[in-house]
């Protein structure tokens, strides 16, 4: 599947601004939650992606996503590392096949 440049462009920028179904943004929902308020997280987080059809195992893989990046991100502010000087914006945009990578755990799907 080819990305959508735009969609791409909101999801970096602001994803509540995009057009998206409940459960991926339950999804962006919990993935901002971890990202920003770790010690906040509680049972209801999870049980809301539950209840948009997201099964245990996709649970999981969505919060060891999240955690990864979140660990890549705070090693590289730690230790100075700067981005490419040469990388553009779009390389620095998620795609929507990125995105899709995180819903196929759904129930269902």
């Amino acid at each position: 599947m080819t990305g959508d440049a735009g969609l791409s462009k909101t999801l970096a920028r602001d994803y509540r601004a995009a057009e998206l179904s409940d459960a991926d943004r339950a999804m962006l929902d919990y993935a901002v939650k971890l990202t920003r308020t770790p010690g906040e997280m509680e049972a209801s987080d999870v049980d809301r992606l539950r209840s948009v059809g997201f099964t245990d195992t996709a649970v999981l893989d969505i919060c060891q996503v999240v955690a990864y990046y979140n660990y890549v991100n705070r090693l590289a502010d730690g230790t100075g590392v700067e981005l490419e000087a040469d990388w553009t914006d779009e390389e620095m945009t998620i795609t929507r096949d990125d995105f899709e990578s995180l819903t196929r755990g759904r129930s269902g799907a």
